[in-house]
C-alpha cells in the first residue's frame, strides 16, 4: 500500500510575496496615495528578500524580531520599522505568522475594558482614557513586567498623583475618578485583598467662586477668520469650530457627527451627546452652510459615515476632540490673542455661547436647553452673569446709624 505524499509547503519567498501583494491591495482600498503605496511596496519588499536571505521561518518571525532584522537606514529607520510591524501584523492576522502572545498589561486592559464596557456601560471614548490613566498608573509601579497586583498600597497610589502633578494643585477631577474606576474593578474582580478606591479623595472644585471664563463675540469672529483661512484643512476646521461656537457643542460630539444625522431639508442636525444622549438641534444656516462647503469641496473619499475624516489616508475619523485644541491654539497664534485660560481648550466657545446667550436676556432654562444640561445646578454657574436678574433679589445696603 503505496502512502500518500504530502503537499510540498510554499517557499517562504512564495508567501510573503503572495501576502504583501494583499497587504498592499488593502492600503489602496483605504485610500492611500500612490506615493505612500510605492513606499510601502519598497521597503517591504527589501525586508521579505532579508527573511528569505537569512532563512528565518515565518513561525519564529515576530514585531520585535521583525524590527531587529531589519532597521533600514538611520534616515527612514522610524517609518520603515512602523511599516515593518504594520505588515507583520497583518501577517498574523492572516495566520502566516503566529500571534504574538499576550502580555500581562494586554490581558489586564482585555478584562478591565471588558469591564467597564458591560459592567458600567460606558462610552468608548471614556473607555479609552481610563485605560490610559490605568496604564500610566502600571508602568509607573511595575516599569515593564507587571508583578503581583495585591502588592499595590496607598502610598503607590499617592505618589504616582503627586509625580503627575508636581508641584501644582490638582485640578482636574478625571484623574482621581479613574483610578477610582480602576482600583474598584481590581478588588470587585479579586485581584486586590483591599478595596484602595475608597482611599483616592475627590478634588476639591472651587469654580464657582469665580465668573465663567469666556470670548467675547468679535474675539470669537477672529477665530473663525483665522481657522478658515488655513490653506489645506480651512473649510473642515472652520465648520468644525463653527459648530461649537453657534451651537455649544462638545469638541466629543462634533466628531461623531455622521452623514446620516443631518436632515438637510427640515435644517436639523442629530447631536450625539454624553452618556449615549441623542437630541435634535436647529441647524443655522451659516453652520449649515460651511459643512456643504466641506463636504463638496473638501472631504475625501472614505468608506466611513463620520462628517469629519483626517486629511491623511486611510481618511478615518479622528480618534478624539483634541484635534479641536490644536486647531483653537493655532488659531490664538495667528489672531495673537490671549487665550482666557491657562489650558487652551475647545470647551471655551461652550461657555462663551452661554454668557453671550445671558447677556442678551435668555433664561436659565432656555440656555439649558441650548447647552442640554441635565441638572439645573450645572446652568447655575451663569446665574451670577445676570446682573439685572440678581439686583431683584439682593438686600438693600445697611446705612450708618440703621436704615430710616
Amino acid at each position: 500500500m503505496t502512502s500518500k505524499k504530502k503537499e510540498p509547503r510554499p517557499a517562504v519567498a512564495d508567501v510573503l510575496n503572495t501576502q504583501l501583494g494583499s497587504f498592499l491591495s488593502r492600503l489602496e482600498r483605504q485610500n492611500y496615495a500612490p506615493d505612500g503605496v510605492t513606499g510601502y511596496r519598497r521597503r517591504l519588499s527589501e525586508f521579505c528578500a532579508e527573511v528569505v536571505a537569512r532563512g528565518v521561518a515565518l513561525d519564529q518571525l515576530d514585531e520585535t524580531r521583525a524590527v531587529k532584522l531589519f532597521t533600514g537606514p538611520p534616515s527612514v529607520s522610524r517609518y520603515t520599522q512602523f511599516m515593518v510591524r504594520k505588515f507583520v501584523r497583518y501577517l498574523a492576522e492572516q495566520g502566516v505568522v503566529s500571534p504574538p502572545s499576550e502580555a500581562p498589561a494586554l490581558r489586564i486592559r482585555r478584562e478591565y475594558e471588558h469591564y467597564l464596557r458591560s459592567r458600567r456601560g460606558l462610552s468608548e471614548t471614556t473607555i479609552y482614557g481610563a485605560w490610559r490613566i490605568a496604564d500610566r498608573f502600571l508602568d509607573f509601579r511595575f516599569g515593564n513586567d507587571i508583578g503581583d497586583l495585591s502588592t499595590i498600597t496607598a502610598h503607590d497610589i499617592v505618589a504616582f498623583i503627586q509625580e503627575l502633578r508636581g508641584k501644582k494643585p490638582l485640578r482636574d477631577k478625571t484623574l482621581c475618578a479613574q483610578l477610582r474606576n480602576f482600583f474598584r474593578y481590581l478588588f470587585q474582580t479579586g485581584k486586590t485583598s483591599a478595596n484602595l478606591a475608597v482611599g483616592i479623595q475627590s478634588v476639591a472644585q472651587r469654580y464657582g467662586t469665580r465668573l465663567p471664563r469666556h470670548l467675547t463675540s468679535e474675539e470669537i469672529q477672529k477665530l473663525l477668520e483665522a481657522v478658515r483661512a488655513e490653506t489645506t484643512t480651512g473649510r473642515r476646521n472652520h465648520a468644525m469650530v463653527l459648530l461649537m461656537a453657534r451651537l455649544g457643542l462638545r469638541a466629543e460630539e462634533v466628531i461623531r457627527i455622521q452623514l446620516d444625522d443631518i436632515v438637510w431639508r427640515a435644517g436639523e442636525i442629530l447631536v450625539r451627546g454624553k452618556g449615549k444622549r441623542y437630541d435634535r438641534l436647529p441647524l443655522p444656516s451659516d453652520v449649515g452652510q460651511a459643512m456643504t462647503e466641506y463636504i463638496r469641496q473638501d472631504r475625501e473619499s472614505s468608506s466611513t459615515r463620520a462628517v469629519f475624516v483626517t486629511k491623511r489616508p486611510p481618511h478615518v475619523p479622528f480618534k478624539d476632540g483634541q484635534v479641536l485644541n490644536s486647531i483653537l491654539r493655532r488659531a490664538y497664534r495667528t489672531t495673537g490673542l490671549k487665550p482666557p485660560t491657562p489650558y487652551v481648550g475647545s470647551h471655551i466657545l461652550r461657555h462663551s455661547l452661554a454668557v453671550d446667550l445671558v447677556h442678551k436676556g435668555a433664561s436659565l432654562e432656555e440656555i439649558g436647553d441650548m447647552l442640554r444640561h441635565r441638572s439645573r445646578a450645572t446652568t447655575m454657574i451663569y446665574a451670577k452673569l445676570d446682573v439685572d436678574g440678581l439686583r431683584t433679589i439682593a438686600p438693600p445696603w445697611p446705612l450708618a446709624r440703621g436704615a430710616k
